[in-house]
């Protein structure tokens, strides 16, 4: 009686892929990308070796996937990596390099309190420069902000919101800590404009020298460029700035603020009323990244 024995294909080991070792060298240069996206004045253009290295991450995926994992380690997330905007990254809440609002507000102001009318200065900025999804959406734009225009879209802002109060029967004082615009539109229109100093220049608690902060806080960072003193200093964006504003363009703070529907889109010459006093603001350096509550 003869066995029947069904033969199949031997089994073969399988062969790993051979992939090239990741070496002491490629670590450096991959970290020395992140630490040059952490530089955001620093332009690809005007660095060789920066220049090189972008180069070297579009087209080794290999290479990519280190310096992504170089800024995963360091808490960064990767907006972008183009010769327009160089290795773009924003910190995320738990990195060492998070710069949270309490603690850019303590450094602006004594108050405490003042914490709300610096987080709106910032998002009047961005909506002012970005006030629709195609200003977003196309890399070539640029947007254009003075510090006077940011009070006045603001105060006018404050305006539309006390008439929506009304409107609603909600005319009363929130608390200083709650949240959304509406706590924050009384404080703002209380506040004055500039204030007033022997040599007249803006006081810093003013609003306008809460938006000087600011602005002065986005240039240092990269994100805006200074381009004249009128309206009390007026600044053009980046594409570095253009990459933050749609990471945070989602923020519920920043979708009320839109609705409103009082945005000015122009070719950049100012369309709101600026405020009295345009004597220029001394801005104080600071340097940092965005913002976490």
């Amino acid at each position: 009686m003869t066995e029947h024995v069904e033969w199949g294909e031997p089994d073969v080991p399988a062969v790993p892929v051979q992939t090239a070792a990741v070496t002491p060298a490629d670590a450096a240069d991959a970290a020395r990308l992140v630490a040059f996206g952490l530089q955001p004045k620093l332009q690809p253009a005007r660095d060789q070796e920066y220049a090189e290295l972008l180069r070297r991450y579009r087209e080794d995926p290999a290479f990519a996937r280190l310096a992504d994992a170089v800024a995963t380690g360091l808490g960064l997330v990767v907006l972008e990596v183009s010769p327009r905007a160089g290795m773009a990254v924003t910190a995320a809440e738990d990195s060492v390099f998070a710069v949270r609002m309490g603690d850019y507000a303590r450094r602006t102001s004594a108050d405490s309190g003042d914490r709300f009318l610096h987080g709106l200065a910032h998002l009047a900025v961005a909506a002012m420069a970005f006030p629709r999804p195609e200003d977003l959406a196309d890399d070539g734009y640029i947007g254009r902000v003075s510090v006077n225009g940011v009070d006045a879209f603001v105060r006018q802002a404050c305006r539309r919101l006390e008439e929506r109060a009304d409107e609603h029967g909600e005319n009363t004082d929130p608390a200083t800590d709650a949240p959304g615009l509406e706590a924050a539109w009384r404080i703002w229109a209380r506040r004055s404009s500039t204030g007033a100093t022997k040599d007249a220049r803006r006081l810093a608690g003013s609003t306008t020298g809460i938006i000087g902060k600011a602005v002065a806080f986005l240039t240092d960072s990269g994100f805006l460029q200074r381009t004249g003193d009128d309206g009390g200093g007026t600044y053009r964006t980046t594409a570095r700035y253009q990459l933050q504003v749609r990471d945070m363009a989602g923020s519920a703070a920043m979708a009320e603020l839109l609705e409103l529907g009082i945005v000015p889109v122009t070719d950049g010459t100012a369309s709101l009323l600026p405020a009295e006093d345009t004597e220029d603001l001394e801005l104080a350096a600071d340097a940092g990244l965005p913002f976490h509550s």
